[in-house]
């Protein structure tokens, strides 16, 4: 009897390493799902298919499109996790439509881009984006960063980096390692993740106002480490909630007028107080 325990037992450990070295080895590949697909600017006034260099050599495509005024706001989008840039090509519109200028980063491995996605990478990726507006002219109070979902992450470090004056986060987490934590609590999540996003401990260091978006139906990244990260950045700070919405549909809700008018209002108590 107890041989067969100490085997069931063993059998269990056994399994249990191997569900930890299979997720250790292959958890970009869950945490990444890109569409290689290579892509081409839509058919849209002034925007066009753009070309940043990144530090380790990478030349990736985006697309870029100046603000209406002389002088006036560039947005930089960074997309979440799946797909491509044209996620993010609807709202990115509307924003356009309002006058402002928009620059939608696209990752390594990504949209037909060379190398493969990690977290060293995508943050390479993003100042690569701020490296060619500069080289354009463009000055960083200018600057509007835009996350989605994991690239709220990127979205976190870049505004940490840049500090510009304002910072748009949609379906933000306090950190990758805390859904995981959540997600696959009987695992020794803090020994094998790779990818952290750790945006909590660096939201604290970002002087600009604050715009978080959640739905209160997030599966994916739920509402709580939204919460967590919006308690841990500084004033001014504004939580938009959408009642209904999950992780993906956000904008359904007709948030967007909404989210232009904060912007607007950002925009104008920053040239108020200049």
């Amino acid at each position: 009897m107890r041989k067969t325990i100490i085997s069931a037992v063993l059998i269990l450990l056994a399994i249990y390493l191997a569900i930890c070295g299979l997720m250790y080895s292959q958890q970009r590949r869950m945490m990444y799902f890109p569409s290689t697909q290579a892509l081409d600017a839509p058919n849209w006034a002034t925007v066009e298919t753009v070309h940043t260099s990144t530090a380790d050599g990478l030349s990736l495509v985006a697309w870029f499109s100046p603000p209406k005024e002389k002088g006036g706001k560039v947005i930089v989008f960074f997309h979440g996790n799946a797909g491509n840039l044209v996620h993010m090509a609807g709202k990115a519109k509307l924003f356009k439509d309002a006058g402002y200028g928009i620059f939608l980063c696209e990752y390594r491995g990504y949209g037909g881009n060379p190398g493969s996605p990690t977290e060293a990478g995508l943050f390479a990726d993003g100042r690569a984006a701020f490296t060619w507006l500069k080289a354009q002219g463009y000055k960083p109070e200018q600057f509007v960063v835009y996350g989605e979902s994991l690239g709220t992450g990127v979205a976190v470090q870049m505004a940490k980096e840049m500090q510009p004056r304002e910072l748009i986060l949609e379906a933000a987490f306090s950190s990758t390692a805390d859904v995981a934590k959540f997600r696959y609590g009987f695992l020794p999540v803090d020994l094998l993740m790779h990818d952290r996003y750790d945006s909590v401990s660096k939201i604290g260091d970002i002087k600009t106002a604050l715009l978080q978006i959640h739905g209160d139906r997030d599966n994916v990244v739920p509402l709580q480490f939204g919460k967590k990260l919006f308690a841990a950045a500084h004033e001014p700070k504004t939580f938009m909630f959408v009642p209904g919405a999950n992780h993906d549909n956000l904008y359904t809700f007709r948030i967007g007028p909404n989210v232009v008018k904060w912007l607007d209002a950002a925009v104008k108590a920053e040239r108020t107080t200049q």
